[in-house]
């Protein structure tokens, strides 16, 4: 029931995630943060089972964390989104499975921007653009067709805005706030939560 987007421009990363957390028909907030900091350009967006997600989020932040620590230098996205997956997949063959959906977003001097969709399976692709929650079935066809490679930061909001006006109208459930960040060669900015007109 929750949703994640994201959208790739030449030069930045824009990423949003819904603020509700809910188990089976209860809501019980609507504050949640779903973005975890993995470094100062690298953001893991993460939604699943409620334990799961800030369980396995927190282990993959604190290991990136200590990789620094360590030898001195940060992964780059491409990196961190592999060393992601690999130990999604060893808990997947484990008994101990970790049932969460992810987007790595970041940002790299030499790779530019990237933008990485893994599921609960452990699959990984880089894309474009990437949704994950039951809101993806609504919204995936609005990002093929209006997304371009050389979208401005302004028109990637406005696509984002487009997308969420799309779950408002037409998702069962209601999702009142969204929060959005921007990720650039300058580091991760927090932009103005997204609330959809008419929500309550």
């Amino acid at each position: 029931m929750e949703y994640l987007i994201g959208i790739q421009g030449q030069d930045f990363v824009l990423v949003a995630a819904d603020n509700v957390a809910a188990h089976s028909i209860v809501k019980m907030k609507q504050d949640q943060d779903k973005m975890f900091k993995l470094s100062d350009k690298i953001l893991l967006l993460c939604v699943g089972e409620a334990g799961d997600t800030v369980q396995f989020a927190e282990y993959i932040q604190k290991n990136i964390q200590l990789y620094k620590m360590r030898n001195g230098y940060e992964l780059s996205p491409t990196a961190a989104a592999n060393f992601t997956r690999k130990n999604l997949a060893d808990y997947l063959r484990s008994r101990t499975p970790y049932h969460v959906n992810l987007l790595l977003a970041g940002f790299d001097e030499t790779d530019g921007p990237g933008l990485y969709y893994m599921d609960h399976l452990s699959a990984l692709a880089k894309a474009p653009f990437a949704a994950h929650g039951h809101g993806a079935y609504l919204t995936l066809s609005i990002l093929d067709r209006y997304y371009r490679p050389d979208l401005t930061r302004d028109e990637a909001v406005d696509l984002l805005k487009k997308c969420v006006e799309e779950l408002n109208y037409r998702f069962i459930l209601n999702l009142p706030s969204f929060s959005v960040r921007l990720i650039d060669k300058d580091g991760i900015h927090d932009l103005e939560k997204l609330i959809p007109v008419g929500a309550k």
